[in-house]
């Protein structure tokens, strides 16, 4: 929309715009203003931009601001500049009146005044808050119709808001028009570009644009740094990640990185190394230091240990916040210790915070953790009375803690209690409430629940699917389970390694070995990582449909490829050499259990016992037995089941219940 030189546009705004009538507007006292008067509505002096922008800048009334802007323009007693537009513009974005920005900048168009470097980041920065990049992206292709030429600082701006919504694809060419351009990239450009890298899981290209950086003279900083060093730190590359910080003086930014890496991996004696260390070259940890390390004792249950790094945090000055508090509660609450949580609690509002959310829902995870859900019921229904509202993160706590109990009604009644709140659900909740429907069995309306994720512009992840497919499986319901898989990429998500796990270990359940053999082939494939769990589920599932070779050369392959065994690997080759009569080599196994640093269990015994029955005799499984319980491993009633069998084909039933008699009278 056009109108002529020196009239304003008729923008949309929420209020009811003034009449195009040069008469003041009854809100707007202009008899105030410096050096002014007015008479019968009509202006006789003019307006200063000082005076205009002013008046804009405090103006906290978006629509009072626009009326005020075009009584302005409209009144001719001024003309607006490139900062009364900027002014306003900014404004406008704020409130993501979109619409309105674009019609501010035909008007400048419209009236030759350039648009300033300023006024078009202004515009991109708009776009970016309101999550429209793309439509950010457009308006920067028009760059030149509005009188304005490219800059190294609108390239940013615009890199920033394509990074802000994950569009790595338009990065790279967005950089690449940046050179052909002619315009040097500068440190905020390259740092967009390796935080860009590492979101996008490219660790190693980030790590090459560092060495690109030094090489053109633009020396990466703190924040170049921190980026790879974090992200390293994220994959479990702690020691890389250690070495590279090492190249500079580390802040605390870069230890704290360093320190929840280790923490991830729960390598927390190294992760106190580090907090001496910062204190021996004179860094001083923060409150996400300490909150860091206290959070991972808690989480590995050792509270005594939270709690000497809460004291340390008092000793060194540094006040501990509302999360740390909240790690203690949520530790305590894991561990039952619900005295001790709530001694937290009240030492955490003696300190003068008081509980928020983030404390609440500490509180229900530990006391959902533990199956308490009338406690955690109550403690919400405290939460509300003390007017701190629920998140998304608390009705997701509590349905997930019926889901476990399998109790449908409660997680459907806190479900529905959520909506009715208006309380927008997001992937962990849906992805809970799939979880209790699949408990229940209830597949048909968790299915339904999948294309409603859609329709509320929250789909499906991954983890949503893999729920869905394990609860599938466990009922036997693999071939519904299978056709789940084959639909995850219409969802715009695909199979993990636990995905195929729970696949795998449903299919050899029902002896389904073709389809099974085809996944394995896929993920092959499509360079889905084999982990621990796939490789145990394959060999069981092998050695369950007789192929016993094949289970011994798929361990072999695992241990080529540097995986470890568990306990579980052992029992899986002691149980195909028993069966296949090798039974000195299911000994050999049982021995280098120990050797390993593996405790064989119950499991294990009772295997090789088995094998002893059915090839070597019954004296060779009573010595084993005995072994069993000199090692402080119970036999079960799988265990005795074994020998009674045995002696049931042996000896009969009279002379084995004797046999028996006398073996329970010598233990």
């Amino acid at each position: 929309m056009y109108l002529k030189e020196g009239c304003s546009l008729l923008l949309k705004v929420h209020k009811k715009c003034i009449p195009l009538i040069l008469h003041v507007h009854p809100r707007f006292n202009f008899d105030q203003l410096n050096g002014q008067n007015c008479q019968n509505g009509k202006i006789l002096i003019e307006l200063k931009e000082s005076d205009v922008l002013k008046r804009l800048k405090y103006e906290e009334n978006i629509s009072t601001a626009l009326e005020y802007f075009k009584w302005v323009a409209n009144s001719r007693s001024f003309k607006h500049t490139p900062l009364t537009y900027k002014i306003m513009m900014e404004k406008l974005g704020q409130q993501q009146e979109m619409d309105s920005v674009q019609y501010l900048l035909q008007q400048m168009k419209l009236e030759d005044i350039s648009c300033s470097e300023d006024i078009f980041i202004c515009v991109i920065d708009s776009y970016r808050r309101g999550k429209a990049a793309e439509q950010a992206l457009k308006t920067f292709y028009r760059i030149q119709d509005f009188g304005c030429k490219p800059t190294v600082r609108i390239y940013n701006h615009l890199l920033d808001a394509l990074l802000s919504e994950n569009r790595f694809h338009m990065i790279n060419p967005i950089y690449s028009n940046m050179k052909k351009d002619g315009i040097v990239p500068n440190l905020y450009t390259y740092n967009i570009l390796l935080k860009a890298l590492c979101k996008n899981n490219r660790v190693d290209g980030a790590q090459k644009l560092l060495v690109e950086m030094s090489k053109k003279g633009c020396s990466p900083d703190e924040v170049s740094y921190t980026t790879i060093v974090s992200s390293l730190c994220k994959f479990g590359k702690v020691k890389e990640a250690r070495e590279l910080a090492m190249r500079f003086t580390p802040t605390v930014p870069i230890y704290n990185a360093l320190i929840n890496g280790l923490c991830k991996v729960y390598n927390t004696k190294e992760a106190v190394d580090l907090l001496d260390e910062m204190a021996y070259k004179g860094v001083d940890p923060n409150v996400i230091t300490y909150t860091t390390i206290l959070n991972a004792f808690a989480d590995q249950g050792n509270i005594r240990l939270s709690f000497a790094m809460l004291s340390k945090m008092f000793v060194r000055g540094c006040s501990p916040n509302i999360h740390s508090f909240a790690c203690l509660i949520k530790g305590n609450s894991l561990m039952g210790q619900w005295y001790e949580a709530l001694d937290v609690w009240d030492g955490m509002i003696k300190e003068g915070i008081l509980p928020n959310v983030v404390a609440y829902n500490a509180l229900l995870h530990g006391l959902c953790w533990a199956g308490n859900m009338n406690m955690a019921l109550s403690v919400c229904s405290a939460m509300e009375r003390s007017g701190c509202h629920p998140n998304s993160t608390t009705y997701s706590t509590l349905i997930d803690g019926f889901a476990k109990s399998g109790d449908v009604i409660k997680a459907s009644e806190i479900w529905n209690r959520m909506i009715n709140l208006g309380c927008h659900p997001n992937v962990v909740v849906y992805t809970c409430m799939v979880d209790v429907l699949c408990r229940n069995f209830m597949f048909e309306q968790a299915y339904s629940l999948l294309d409603n994720m859609v329709i509320e512009n929250c789909p499906p992840n991954t983890i949503t699917f893999n729920t869905f497919i394990k609860g599938l499986c466990c009922s036997g319901r693999i071939e519904w389970a299978v056709m789940l898989y084959n639909q995850m990429e219409r969802f715009g998500c695909s199979g993990n390694t636990t995905t195929c796990n729970e696949l795998l270990d449903g299919l050899f359940k029902c002896n389904n070995l073709t389809v099974a053999l085809q996944l394995v082939k896929e993920m092959e494939e499509k360079n889905i990582e084999f982990n621990l769990v796939t490789y145990n589920t394959i060999a069981s599932g092998l050695c369950h449909m007789g192929m016993l070779e094949e289970a011994v050369k798929l361990v072999a392959k695992m241990l080529v490829r540097g995986i470890r065994p568990d306990v579980l690997t052992f029992n899986i080759l002691m149980n195909v050499y028993c069966k296949g009569g090798k039974v000195e080599s299911a000994k050999q196994l049982l021995n280098a259990m120990s050797q390993v640093g593996l405790r064989p269990g119950f499991i294990s015994y009772t295997c090789l016992i088995g094998g002893l029955c059915s090839w070597i005799g019954l004296e060779a499984a009573i010595s084993c037995l005995q072994r069993m319980i000199n090692d402080g491993i119970p036999p079960k009633v799988s265990t005795w089941n074994v020998l009674v069998r045995h002696l049931f084909s042996k000896i009969g039933c009279g002379s084995a219940l004797e046999y028996l008699e006398s073996i329970l009278a010598a233990d």
